[in-house]
């Protein structure tokens, strides 16, 4: 039982890089740090293979602007239409979150042959060779920003080991009418005999409240009545927390010098932490297809990396979204996600392209 206890994580990362600064989230920068090493790694591309490195600079303008309007159109376009289009004016609003994957993707193609266009000296198939490379490695650094955000989660595991977001429920809790100082979550110790092998396991909140006018006895009816409808109406809440309804809300406030500590008792739901599998899985596919670049160079047939990239990527997109939990409520009743129908095409682009590849051939050396 106890080895069981040790093998689920509590996850409730502050999405801000420092305290107290909430401008700079770490989805923001691990997004932005992605576009500056590309960068890097394509100037290093070009100089090993002769190109002129200041086009970089160019094709970084069409790189940025085509992930971040390609990803939004993406979403609106793919999951949410109606809500969008009849407010067009949303569409603006990115911070508000709301982008995919596969709209970057058709959007950085076409972007990219916009570029070869105005590029002499530099066909289609070539630059975008040598931009999914960089592009896999983009991808694994978004997918941790997903994790640091506690978004784009997984299904529940059913067994004691998993990941329990409990970023959620903290947020709904700072909502609460008390003067607290800090609220976390953690993974209980001394509850270890509360598992059962059904993916429902302990989970305490540790809430810090300022003394002010406040009783222990009033305080306690506030946060019985406060708590218990916080942990237990959200849709968050009932996504992440597995609290009974009609249980009574379990929690032991202890009087300090300066104040009370709050430790609420409750349950939460172990999760695949997919975004994880996605990340590892991206960053794999970087290395490999940087590899093959530092082997071959400029005798890769062309549409090689494009085809192993969109196979690899979209195949794993493929296998991990039978994991997560659905984006948009239509999705419920569909065998195949959105994610999914949407890689099948792009997977089957990839081999014909790795056909077209391999019947021409690799270069000879020294071309």
């Amino acid at each position: 039982m106890l080895h069981s206890f040790l093998n689920y994580v509590v996850w409730d990362p502050n999405q801000a890089v420092f305290s107290g600064f909430d401008r700079l989230r770490w989805y923001s920068l691990l997004f932005a740090l992605g576009f500056i090493i590309s960068q890097q790694f394509m100037v290093y591309f070009f100089r090993k293979e002769g190109q002129n490195e200041a086009l970089v600079d160019k094709l970084t303008i069409y790189m940025v602007l085509a992930t971040i309007i390609g990803a939004r159109l993406g979403h609106v376009l793919f999951y949410e239409p109606e809500k969008y289009l009849s407010n067009p004016i949303d569409i603006l609003k990115v911070w508000e979150g709301g982008l995919a994957s596969h709209g970057a993707a058709i959007a950085i193609l076409f972007a990219l042959w916009l570029y070869a266009k105005r590029t002499p000296g530099q066909s289609y198939l070539w630059v975008v060779d040598r931009i999914v490379i960089v592009t896999a490695m983009t991808g694994a650094l978004i997918r941790f920003g997903n994790l640091m955000n506690s978004e784009i989660g997984g299904k529940d595991t059913g067994t004691d080991m998993g990941f329990v977001f409990a970023r959620d429920a903290e947020e709904i809790l700072e909502t609460l009418k008390v003067p607290f100082e800090s609220i976390e979550a953690y993974k209980p110790e001394d509850r270890a005999g509360e598992l059962q092998g059904n993916g429902i396991v302990p989970l305490n909140f540790e809430i810090k409240i300022n003394k002010g006018n406040f009783s222990k006895e009033d305080l306690g009816a506030i946060l019985q009545r406060d708590i218990k409808y916080a942990l237990t109406q959200f849709k968050s809440s009932k996504e992440y927390l597995a609290e009974p309804l009609e249980s009574p809300l379990n929690f032991e406030i202890a009087e300090q010098p300066d104040g009370y500590l709050v430790t609420v008792k409750t349950f939460g739901k172990t999760k695949y932490p997919t975004q994880i599998y996605e990340s590892l899985s991206y960053f794999v596919i970087f290395l490999i297809l940087l590899a093959l670049w530092a082997k071959y160079k400029s005798r890769l047939p062309e549409g090689l990396l494009l085809g192993l990239f969109l196979i690899s990527v979209f195949g794993m997109r493929f296998v991990w979204e039978f994991l997560k939990e659905v984006q948009v409520d239509f999705e419920q009743s569909m065998q195949f996600n959105m994610g999914q129908l949407l890689s099948i095409p792009l997977v089957i682009i990839g081999f014909i392209l790795i056909g077209r590849a391999l019947k021409n051939g690799f270069k000879p050396a020294g071309n």
